[in-house]
C-alpha cells in the first residue's frame, strides 16, 4: 500500500509518512503534497466553464492568474463558526455570539465526516506551510484539502518552507491541522450545526474542520483565529494590521476596517511592506504571519492600485471573477454578478520593494483609521496609552447605509481590535498586551480619521488622500511628536496645532462646519455610541481604560 501511495507524490522527498495519514483516519491513495504552481494550474483548469458555479473549477486569465469559484459561499460564515467548548476552552474562550461552543462529540462526528469526504476524493492535497516569519514563534500548518484553487490559495498564504525545512519540520506531526471537506455539507441533525456550512475549530486538539463552505478566506482567517489563541501563550501579540518600514528601519503599523483606507496608506513608495493584514508583536520585534496577500479586486484598476493590478499574473488566484469574455480571458473587475467580494491571492514577493524576509523592529507609530462618515473626529489626534486601549477594544468607523427614499445616514460599526470575529480570548487581554508593549517601546499611538470634513457624509466632503499623505508623512518624519497640541472636547483627544502640507482650518472639525451647534449635536451623539459599544466590554476593562473613552 504505501507504494501505491507514493506513486502518486511527485517526489518521495515530499512523500508524506503513510502513518501520518493514517493517524488521522485518511487513506485516500491519490496524495499530491506541496505541489509545483503549473501542477495545480493543470488540475484546476478542468471543467473551467460550467453553468453550475458548483462545478466550475478554474481557468486561466490573460495575465496567467488562476480563476477559480467558491459556489454558493462566497464569503466568510462567521455565524456558522464553532469552537469546541473543553475542560481546557471553559474558561479561556471568550464566548459568545464570536465564539460560540460546539461539544468536542459533535466536532468528532463532523471530523469523522470530513475524513470520509477526504478519502472518496479524486485527489487528496496536502499543503505544508508556517504561520509567522519569526522562526523562533511561526505554527507548523499542515492542510487537506480536494480543489487544486484551495492548495494554490494555501500555498501563497502560508509561508512556503524550503525542501530542508521540509525534511526538518514537516516530516513528523505539526502544530496545527485544516481538514478542509468543504464540497460536502454539514449536517444540521449534529448538535450545535446552525445550517449546511459548519467551521469547528479544536482548540485543544489543534484541528479545524470545514464543511459546507468553499470559500477559500475560511482558511486563512482559521488560522489567524488560530495564532490569536497560541500566539499570546507566548507573549506575542496578534494584530489584525498592515505594517511597513521605512528607510531607517522605522515600523508603522495601520489598523482599518473595511473602506478606511488601510491598503492604500500601507503601500507607501517611500516604505517597504512588510504585510498587508495580520502581524504578530514579539520580543523581537514585528513579522508578518502570512507568506502572501489576499486584495479586493471590486474595481480594480491600475491607476488605483498599481502593486496589486501587477501582482494579478501567473500564481495568483482570482476569486469568484467573471471575464470580459471567454475568448480574451481578459477579467472583468467592474462585474459584481457573483459577488462583490471578489479577491485575489497572491504571494507577498509579487509585491515590488515587500521585505523577504517579513519581518522588522518594535513599531515606533501605530494608526488607527477610521473612516467617520459623521465628519466629526479630528484628521489626527496623539492618544495615550490608555486612549490606545480604549480605542483598540473599540474599534470605530462608520459606514454609509444604503439608500431609501433618497436619504442617506451613516451608521456606526465597531469591531474590537479592528478583527473582533477573530478573537478566540477577550479584547481586553489583546489590549493590555498593546499598551504594555507601546511603554516598553516607546510606540506612539495616532487615531487618524480618513472619512469625512465640514459636514456628515452628503454634506461635507471626503478627507482628500494627499491631506492623510501629509498627515502620516509628518508622523514619520517626527513633526508631530514634537509639535504643540490642542484638546479636542468630549473625546479628549491631542490634535496638532499645525501639520506641513495640511490647512490649519481642518485640524479641528469644528472649524470646518458650517452649523456648529449641529456639529456639537453630532458629537455628543458619536460619543453616546462609544460609551454604549464599550459597556459590552466594561467588566474586564480598568478604570483607567473606561475613563479614557468620551465624557458627557
Amino acid at each position: 500500500m504505501l507504494h501505491h501511495l507514493r506513486k502518486y507524490m511527485y517526489s518521495t522527498s515530499k512523500a508524506l509518512p503513510l502513518e501520518q495519514l493514517t493517524r488521522w483516519g485518511l487513506h485516500n491513495t491519490t496524495v499530491i503534497r506541496n505541489a509545483s504552481t503549473p501542477e495545480l494550474y493543470e488540475i484546476a483548469a478542468m471543467n473551467p466553464f460550467s453553468a453550475d458555479p458548483e462545478t466550475r473549477q478554474g481557468s486561466i486569465s490573460s495575465t496567467g492568474a488562476m480563476v477559480a469559484y467558491s459556489g454558493k459561499r462566497t464569503g466568510r460564515s462567521p455565524k456558522d463558526k464553532r469552537v469546541v467548548l473543553d475542560e481546557q476552552t471553559e474558561q479561556e474562550i471568550w464566548w459568545g455570539n464570536v465564539n460560540i461552543p460546539i461539544s468536542k462529540k459533535s466536532h468528532n462526528l463532523l471530523e469523522q465526516i470530513a475524513l470520509k469526504f477526504l478519502n472518496t476524493r479524486p485527489r487528496l492535497f496536502v499543503v505544508d506551510g508556517y504561520a509567522g516569519w519569526d522562526p523562533q514563534s511561526r505554527l507548523r500548518i499542515r492542510v487537506f484539502c480536494t480543489r487544486a484553487y484551495h492548495a494554490l490559495f494555501m500555498q501563497n498564504m502560508l509561508i512556503k518552507p524550503t525542501n530542508e525545512q521540509l525534511k526538518k519540520d514537516f516530516s513528523d506531526d505539526v502544530d496545527f491541522h485544516i481538514f478542509n471537506a468543504g464540497p460536502m455539507a454539514a449536517p444540521k441533525l449534529v448538535e450545535g450545526v446552525g445550517s449546511e456550512t459548519c467551521v469547528s475549530v479544536n482548540l485543544t486538539d489543534k484541528k479545524m474542520v470545514i464543511l459546507g463552505t468553499q470559500y477559500a478566506g475560511e482558511m486563512k482567517k482559521g488560522v489567524f483565529g488560530v495564532t490569536h489563541y497560541m500566539f499570546p501563550k507566548q507573549g506575542i501579540l496578534t494584530l489584525h494590521s498592515s505594517a511597513n518600514e521605512g528607510e531607517d528601519g522605522d515600523v508603522t503599523l495601520l489598523f482599518g476596517l473595511s473602506g478606511t483606507g488601510k491598503t492604500t496608506l500601507s503601500a507607501d513608495p517611500k516604505r517597504k511592506l512588510i504585510g498587508d493584514d495580520e502581524h504578530g508583536w514579539s520580543d523581537n520585534g514585528i513579522f508578518n504571519i502570512e507568506g502572501g496577500c489576499y486584495a479586493k479586486c471590486v474595481d480594480l484598476t491600475y491607476e488605483k492600485e498599481p502593486e496589486i493590478y501587477d501582482a494579478i499574473k501567473f500564481g495568483a488566484v482570482l476569486e469568484n471573477i467573471e471575464f470580459l469574455s471567454k475568448d480574451s480571458r481578459e477579467v472583468d473587475y467592474n462585474n459584481i454578478s457573483i459577488t462583490e467580494n471578489t479577491r485575489v491571492s497572491y504571494p507577498l514577493d509579487f509585491i515590488p520593494g515587500a521585505k523577504n524576509p517579513a519581518v522588522g523592529g518594535h513599531p515606533k507609530n501605530i494608526l488607527f483609521l477610521t473612516c467617520d462618515a459623521y465628519g466629526v473626529l479630528p484628521p489626527v489626534s496623539l492618544l495615550t496609552p490608555e486612549q490606545a486601549m480604549y480605542h483598540f477594544i473599540t474599534g470605530y468607523t462608520a459606514k454609509v447605509a444604503g439608500t431609501e427614499m433618497g436619504v442617506k445616514e451613516p451608521v456606526a460599526t465597531f469591531s474590537a481590535c479592528f478583527g473582533e470575529a477573530f478573537l478566540p480570548l477577550h479584547p481586553t487581554l489583546y489590549a493590555t498586551m498593546l499598551a504594555d508593549k507601546m511603554k516598553q517601546h516607546g510606540t506612539k499611538c495616532w487615531l487618524i480619521n480618513t472619512g469625512w470634513s465640514g459636514g456628515k457624509y452628503g454634506v461635507g466632503k471626503r478627507m482628500s488622500l494627499k491631506n492623510t499623505r501629509s498627515i502620516i508623512d509628518a508622523i514619520h518624519s517626527g513633526e508631530l511628536a514634537n509639535g504643540e497640541f490642542d484638546n479636542f472636547e468630549i473625546f479628549n483627544l491631542r490634535i496638532p496645532k499645525r501639520v506641513t502640507g495640511v490647512p490649519d482650518q481642518i485640524l479641528h472639525p469644528k472649524n470646518t462646519w458650517t452649523n456648529k451647534s449641529e456639529f456639537d449635536r453630532t458629537l455628543r451623539s458619536l460619543g453616546e455610541k462609544f460609551q454604549q459599544n464599550f459597556q459590552k466590554y466594561q467588566n474586564k476593562a480598568s478604570p483607567e481604560v473606561i475613563n479614557a473613552g468620551p465624557k458627557l
